[in-house]
């Protein structure tokens, strides 16, 4: 039997010829301005990018990954941050680039970074300077492109970033409540790189750079371009259609006259009708099925018409996506836009562990440009002192869209490269007081954990491998992310490591010294993990572990924070208002967290981001998780505002604000036995007059408090109403 494995990269980032302006040397910042440019002896940029945040020279921020990288190469890499996109002036501020202009939103969405999950427009923006808003335009890789073209109309341009990654066919936009074509159409951008970018854009500058045209660059992995027809040589899967016809017998031909035959002929004729020879023995016609090479094959999803008018074959289509993203198996895919089809081709190859270690090892100044002098960045002053140790995850929570970027095969780093960096930002980080923020990636506790089989797992088509439990054949093993933290914390001038990624409890439980390790030495008295729930039907749309999982960390976490003496804390996160939760269901976890004593000051409400499958749920009202027909079962999606505001309700059972409203819901349950003062119960059954009894830190941002200033009022976003912007 022969195997298969996750194929490996042609050519290694670090082993391409270096392009010929690497003579110039490496720049202390990438430029922002022409004056930049000039003390650089740089009569012009190969490459410049545009990007919706703030330059921050820190590998946790795409511009400066993607920058320093392709200035590694060889290349001038100037940077546009946040222009000003009323006109087209600041995009040409730089002057032409030689070779391309790579345009991203920034580290997040445009639109999920300036709208929350109840579509009201937030007031500051994290990646800008004092953390100001309306520093960037809605949908922003749009605007960006339309700009770029607008100032150079024969540069080519590709586009990158979370927002492009999440928009690359046809999807769900929550802010305009309908499917949106791909945005590589609207953008007009040449090429869209989707994922981690490295290998593709660092391929893709080389070719550009030999004289090679960007329309003819159709074999990159990780990537999404418009072509008319599906090349010769290409196998097409059609999974246009889900009703396929189930197996229809063979036809009697009604023109033949069998009185006119001899006996023998009858039973000859006889005997073919019904697949037996002339002996009366069954006739098995065996054909051999013919296996199609992937890397030779698409599938052809329902057309953006379709989906966008068709429910259930948005959802069918977002299954067959979602099945699709193993590098190890994945095929291209193809959907149709008008007559014209977007291609994707299959995930990029996830980056070796040298690899990551060179991409972190650039040399970041690891703060922001001098340009910002005086102004904070959040988004910087939050992970600042944090060290980044992987990327990807293989939990598949329906909700996240990490699996749609990052992609599911971990990478890690080595030890000695995330040693480096702790040392790197103890010597050389303003305001380094020893403690390490952070210590984590995506998932903290992923770091070197994988399939035991690679054979195994470049076949492996689940979305989960650990869900609905754990994969046998995952290794969870943590004794390499146990040893990291031992070296990190042994290191001169460091005081304290604290772990405040997203934390797998399910995987942590499996190995209980790791669990001990991580209470003894790397809380700083609050953990924050993420159950999600307590209910079994939306903890099924989810993709999460039952809350049994979360009681056995929560015994270990007691138990070896009481052995170490220290007094220590977990804060659970939870979604209100996800596809799949009944009214029903929120209760039961008001009672949960009253029962265990836990307030939540902070509420999440679901967020339909686009592409991930929960919006997939929450769209179409089926579920992607299992096989999609008209007659699948149906998923309810909580879209009321006024549900949603009733489940956020309840997960903050003790906040006054809400009793009245929770009163008026139980009572409609059939639950008021529920209102009173006694242990049991939920609420009380009395007002309090000034609403002492509890106050929450955010009380001025809270949905209470915007619901009395905007009730009655329509939602309105930049396209459907929001005045224009103050141009800066």
């Amino acid at each position: 039997m022969s195997t298969i494995a996750i194929p490996k990269a042609d050519t290694a980032l670090y082993d391409y010829p270096k392009y010929w302006a690497e003579c110039y040397g490496t720049a202390d910042f990438l430029p922002v301005t022409r004056a930049e440019m000039d003390a650089l002896g740089w009569d012009s940029c190969d490459i410049i990018i545009v990007s919706g945040d703030a330059y921050v020279d820190q590998p946790s921020f795409g511009m400066a990954v993607i920058g320093r990288l392709l200035e590694a190469q060889g290349f001038r890499v100037g940077i546009i941050p946040q222009p000003d996109w009323h006109t087209k002036d600041s995009f040409t501020v730089l002057g032409r680039p030689n070779l391309f202009f790579g345009v991203t939103a920034g580290n997040m969405d445009s639109m999920i970074n300036r709208y929350t999950a109840d579509r009201k427009p937030r007031s500051d923006d994290a990646y800008t300077p004092g953390g100001q808003g309306g520093a960037r335009p809605d949908r922003s890789s749009l605007v960006y492109c339309q700009r770029c073209r607008e100032a150079f109309a024969d540069v080519p341009i590709v586009l990158g970033g979370i927002e492009a990654s999440l928009r690359r066919i046809a999807h769900y936009d929550y802010w305009q409540d309908s499917v949106r074509r791909s945005i590589l159409l609207d953008a007009g951008a040449d090429i869209l790189l989707y994922g981690n970018a490295e290998r593709a854009i660092v391929d893709i500058a080389h070719r550009l750079s030999l004289g090679e045209a960007i329309e003819t660059m159709t074999d990159v992995r990780g990537t999404a371009f418009i072509r008319r027809d599906t090349p010769e040589g290409i196998d097409e899967i059609d999974s246009t259609r889900i009703d396929r016809p189930g197996r229809i017998d063979r036809i009697v031909n009604p023109y033949i006259n069998t009185r006119d035959m001899d006996d023998c002929e009858r039973q000859r004729r006889n005997a073919r009708q019904f697949g037996l020879d002339e002996n009366g023995a069954r006739i098995v016609e065996l054909t051999l099925p013919h296996r199609l090479d992937r890397s030779k094959t698409v599938i052809r999803l329902p057309s953006f018409e379709k989906v966008r008018n068709d429910k259930v074959l948005y959802a069918h289509a977002n299954r067959v996506l979602h099945l699709e993203t193993n590098p190890g198996n994945a095929r291209a895919l193809v959907q149709q836009h008008a007559g014209r089809d977007i291609w994707l081709n299959p995930p990029p190859i996830p980056l070796t562990t040298r690899e990551m270690d060179y991409v972190f090892g650039m040399p970041y100044q690891r703060v922001p440009h001098p340009v910002y002098a005086g102004s904070k960045i959040p988004a910087w002053e939050m992970i600042r002192f944090s060290v980044n140790i992987m990327r990807g995850c293989f939990g598949g929570c329906t909700f996240c869209s990490i699996t749609e970027h990052e992609g599911r095969i971990i990478q890690n780093r080595s030890q000695q490269s995330i040693l480096n960096e702790i040392e790197d930002i103890r010597d050389r980080v303003p305001g380094f007081t020893g403690v390490i923020s952070d210590l984590g990636g995506p998932t903290a506790n992923m770091y070197r954990i994988a399939c035991r089989s690679r054979e195994i797992e470049a076949a492996c088509r689940k979305p989960s491998c650990v869900y609905p439990g754990i994969c046998h054949n995952l290794n969870t093993d943590h004794s390499a992310l146990t040893q990291l933290y031992r070296k990190a914390r042994g290191l001169k001038g460091i005081k304290k490591i604290l772990i405040a990624s997203g934390l797998r409890y399910d995987l942590a439980v499996e190995d209980p010294e790791y669990v001990k390790e991580l209470v003894t030495h790397h809380v700083g008295g609050y953990l924050k993990i993420a159950p999600e729930h307590t209910e079994r039907g939306p903890l099924s749309k989810m993709m999460k572990p039952g809350i049994g999982s979360f009681n056995r960390f929560r015994q270990l976490f007691e138990k070896y924070s009481k052995e170490a003496g220290k007094e220590q804390y977990l804060i659970p996160y939870f979604i209100a208002a996800h596809p799949g939760t009944t009214d029903e269901d929120m209760l039961n976890l008001a009672l949960w967290l009253k029962h265990n004593g836990f307030r939540a000051d902070q509420v999440q409400a679901f967020y339909p981001s686009p592409l991930a499958t929960a919006t997939a749920m929450y769209q179409t009202g089926r579920n992607p998780l299992r096989k999609v027909s008209y007659k699948s079962a149906t998923v309810a999606a909580v879209k009321d505002p006024a549900q949603r505001t009733l489940h956020k309700a309840f997960l903050r059972y003790h906040d006054p604000d809400n009793w009245p409203l929770l009163r008026e819901a139980l009572t409609r349950m059939g639950r008021a036995d529920l209102i009173g003062d006694a242990r049991h119960q939920l609420i009380p059954g009395h007002q309090p007059d000034d609403n002492s009894a509890y106050r929450s830190p955010r009380r001025k941002n809270s949905a209470s408090a915007h619901q009395r200033r905007t009730r009655g009022k329509k939602i309105l976003t930049q396209h459907t109403g929001l005045p224009p912007r103050t141009q800066r």
